[in-house]
């Protein structure tokens, strides 16, 4: 895989098997707080202080230290759950900017925390942030804990629509608690019928810099 740095200067990850990047190529902090922060953290945070939340894509970590980081500013609790099939190497975390990009230089260590904890096993990592990363296909995960929020952040459609099926959704519908939502950067039409289908109420909202729209739906 390939550095790159998006137009915000944060970095991200052109996968090349997939010809796609892992983040906005507008920004990857940017979108992450768009997108996961704003229309899942912040809007989940107005009526709970202690969250559950289940990533799809633990990815770069990005998205598990901007959380972690709002936590401690809203005085949150969260217990985070991250699914990743392919894990990337040590050595490819240690070289991003985000804590830099984000104003947290000195959080850094932190944000190396987050790829350095052990897999399989929950791992509090400050007293408003647990990480348990599970090394696990989606197609075969199944929840038996119940989530407040999700971060659907799985590379798009046209690259694995094997992550985007009916029958995906179904399982993630049934791991959410009830008024539990989902957010995305994704808002094809087909991908919205199908999150209908399976009984999510669907919002389209405004998308992140370079998309118009994104999603967020709830049980």
């Amino acid at each position: 895989m390939a550095l790159i740095v998006t137009q915000d200067g944060s970095h991200s990850l052109l996968a090349e098997q997939y010809g796609v990047t892992y983040h906005s190529r507008y920004g990857a902090v940017t979108e992450s707080g768009h997108v996961f922060i704003d229309a899942g953290l912040r809007f989940k945070a107005v009526v709970q202080p202690e969250i559950a939340i289940l990533e799809v894509g633990f990815g770069t970590g990005l998205n598990a230290f901007m959380t972690w980081m709002e936590a401690e500013r809203r005085n949150l609790r969260v217990c985070y759950t991250a699914l990743e099939a392919y894990p990337i190497a040590l050595e490819e975390a240690a070289v991003f900017n985000f804590a830099e990009q984000m104003g947290l230089s000195a959080r850094q260590s932190d944000f190396l925390r987050l790829h350095h904890c052990a897999w399989g096993r929950s791992v509090k990592l400050s007293d408003h942030f647990s990480l348990h990363k599970k090394q696990i296909r989606l197609e075969a995960y199944r929840s038996t804990a119940a989530f407040d929020l999700i971060y659907f952040d799985a590379f798009a459609p046209q690259a694995q629509p094997e992550l985007w099926t009916e029958r995906i959704f179904t399982v993630l519908h049934k791991a959410l608690h009830p008024d539990g939502v989902l957010v995305t950067y994704c808002a094809q039409g087909d991908f919205k019928r199908t999150l209908k289908k399976v009984g999510f109420e669907v919002e389209r909202l405004e998308g992140p810099p370079g998309k118009r729209e994104m999603t967020r739906a709830w049980k």
